[in-house]
């Protein structure tokens, strides 16, 4: 848990710094496809799966550790040679998951929080999950484990694999000659972010682009189809920790409904998006028909709601340093308190994004778990020790969000709705 804390305070400013050139380019060149609430929407989503993992809320039924232990025919030491077979192996374990989480419809809600920004960019490339509580994929590294790669080198190897998934989240790039024959350019993603008929399930590959050609998934970006971005039923919400919940949610509704036990039961296995017979007359969900005819979800924003959120997203960025730069220090079970601040912090401005009346209420809460924090250990988690005024300086900023909620839910929100009544 340490060493990944470490390894995203290296990372983060650098996913930020590139998040800002791709805005400050895009506003120069008039093509703007980063919204900052959007953006701050992905921001937050990628800070919740950095959290989740550091914390280690995910169980895997088979390590790799022991899959080398127990089938391993040869032994590499970690040197360049296992670094490049782990690196492979782990491409083409990405491939398959992959692929399984768009085709399964359990597997489906994992995913689907990658996948639901109705725009391109590679702030949505932080959508990453935290339903993802289980990994059931251990066994697609057999490769790997067979020629006994270390587990130190798939454990170096998989966060540099996803890292340099980052920067084809990007509508800037066009097409790259030969790269596009070899490697996953923003071209082939973009197909595969796409939503239009001739799009949709393509392009599942990772790094290496031949693993979709060699297996059928193959689809390149059509000039006379621009890809439209999203999910065929969109979230509706900016608040990453309901979407990440959304779909299973509808599993359960549609399993607990159907009326014969086959249905109940086979419903987590079939295709994904599949409902059993007459609910989408009897259940109805909504769902885009017309990839070029729907309205995009929350552009209706005033300015200050707008650089409110961006503010609570870098606040919040502040916290989660700390937490990863002092997981020793703060220590079990605490680490979990803290986590479960910061999702509740996220939680909280998500739903002022929304426009949702109980964002006071999830405001209110968060002041009364960090008040309880304080006044249980005495500071925030020994950063007294670094900040003795930072009690003070917390709760000063936490006492400011919740009359900020309080003013925009009041007053904000209810101008915006006149203005879109008289327009």
């Amino acid at each position: 848990m340490e060493d990944y804390g470490k390894i995203l305070i290296i990372a983060t400013p650098i996913f930020l710094v590139l998040i800002i050139i791709e805005k400050i380019y895009g506003s120069y060149k008039k093509e703007d496809t980063a919204p900052l609430i959007d953006s701050v929407s992905s921001i937050s989503s990628g800070i919740t799966n950095s959290v989740k993992d550091v914390l280690g809320l995910s169980l895997t039924f088979i390590s790799y550790e022991w899959l080398v232990s127990k089938i391993a025919i040869y032994h590499l030491e970690a040197n360049v040679l296992s670094y490049c077979i782990a690196f492979f192996v782990i491409d083409f374990y990405g491939y398959w998951s992959h692929r399984l989480a768009h085709q399964i419809n359990f597997l489906w809600n994992k995913h689907a929080i990658h996948h639901s920004s109705e725009e391109f960019n590679l702030a949505c490339a932080l959508r990453q999950p935290i339903a993802s509580l289980v990994n059931l994929f251990t066994f697609l590294l057999i490769p790997a484990a067979l020629l006994g790669v270390p587990a130190s080198v798939i454990a170096i190897t998989l966060p540099l694999h996803l890292f340099l998934q980052f920067w084809y989240h990007t509508k800037h790039i066009k097409k790259m000659g030969v790269l596009e024959k070899i490697l996953v350019t923003p071209s082939h993603h973009r197909v595969h972010h796409a939503i239009n008929p001739e799009y949709l399930d393509k392009n599942h590959s990772q790094i290496f682009i031949f693993w979709d050609k060699l297996f059928g998934t193959f689809q390149a970006e059509l000039d006379d189809v621009p890809p439209v971005f999203g999910i065929t039923r969109p979230a509706h919400t900016w608040n990453p920790i309901k979407i990440n919940f959304q779909h299973l949610t509808l599993l359960i509704k549609d399993a607990w409904r159907a009326e014969n036990w086959n249905d109940k039961l086979t419903i987590w296995f079939k295709p994904t998006g599949w409902r059993p017979e007459n609910f989408e007359e009897k259940y109805p969900v909504h769902k885009i028909e017309n990839v070029y005819d729907f309205e995009k979800y929350g552009t209706q924003n005033s300015q200050k709601l707008i650089y409110w959120s961006v503010a609570q997203v870098l606040i919040t960025l502040l916290f989660v340093t700390y937490l990863f730069d002092n997981i020793a220090k703060i220590g079990l079970p605490n680490i979990f308190i803290y986590g479960f601040f910061i999702l509740i912090t996220i939680y909280s401005y998500s739903e002022l994004m929304d426009k949702s009346k109980y964002a006071i209420f999830w405001e209110a809460f968060r002041f009364i778990v960090a008040v309880a924090i304080i006044t249980y250990y005495g500071d925030w988690f020994g950063l007294n020790q670094i900040f003795p005024a930072s009690n003070y300086i917390i709760l000063t900023y936490l006492s400011m969000s919740f009359l900020a909620s309080a003013y925009f839910v009041t007053k904000d929100f209810k101008t915006i709705q006149n203005q879109l009544i008289n327009s």
